[in-house]
């Protein structure tokens, strides 16, 4: 169904493994919150990669690779969005009391994750750059919906991957969270401004 399966995990499973903003917050949450709290709200992560697979299985993955205009917009958007969380969490003081309960902080998280993977356009150019150089064309679908599926299932062992990170790191210098804190609001700047500054495939 799939060309090259056994070429196809390990790399899927390397993107998913790359660390960037929704890894970074995974990782955050964890030591703030806890592991389940973390892999909970990082699943809201799954409502925008949901779409961005049928979309470029639709081929418009392409078409946005394409449009410097779309590129130029999302990037934008998805820049000044990270800048913003990353000066949130410096501004703290201390690690922040919306993400400790179960409820509304469940919920701000959970909303997060969400954004921040819609907010990276680059996202949508993996799935249309990557998906299709192992797709089958005599089974063009059920080659898409199978990819999306492993990716998806990597995805969520990549988040508690992190999660335990963050937690193990939280539980051995948890005097230090504030300090690991500012450290992601920095690192989330910085992933801003590199997605500010970010080319458009193919461009030079």
């Amino acid at each position: 169904m799939i060309i090259d399966l056994w070429l196809f995990i390990p790399a899927c499973f390397a993107i998913n493994l790359a660390f960037g903003p929704n890894n970074l917050m995974a990782m955050t949450n964890a030591a703030k919150s806890g592991v389940r709290f973390a892999t909970t709200a990082a699943c809201g992560r799954f409502l925008a990669f949901l779409p961005m697979i049928l979309i470029s299985a639709l081929g418009l993955g392409v078409l946005m690779s394409a449009s410097a205009w779309a590129f130029t917009a999302a990037k934008v958007i998805g820049a000044a969005y990270l800048i913003y969380l990353g000066i949130k969490l410096l501004r703290a003081d201390v690690p922040e009391t919306e993400m400790t309960t179960e409820g509304t902080g469940l919920k701000i998280a959970f909303r997060r994750e969400t954004l921040v993977a819609f907010s990276n356009p680059k996202a949508i150019l993996t799935f249309a750059a990557f998906f299709p150089q192992f797709v089958n064309p005599e089974s063009y679908w059920a080659s898409y919906a199978l990819e999306g599926a492993i990716f998806l299932v990597l995805e969520f062992v990549a988040i508690l991957a992190y999660a335990l990170v963050g937690r193990v790191a939280a539980s051995g210098a948890g005097q230090y969270l504030t300090h690991v804190q500012k450290l992601s609001g920095g690192t989330m700047i910085v992933f801003g401004l590199g997605l500010l500054w970010a080319r458009k495939p193919g461009s030079v």
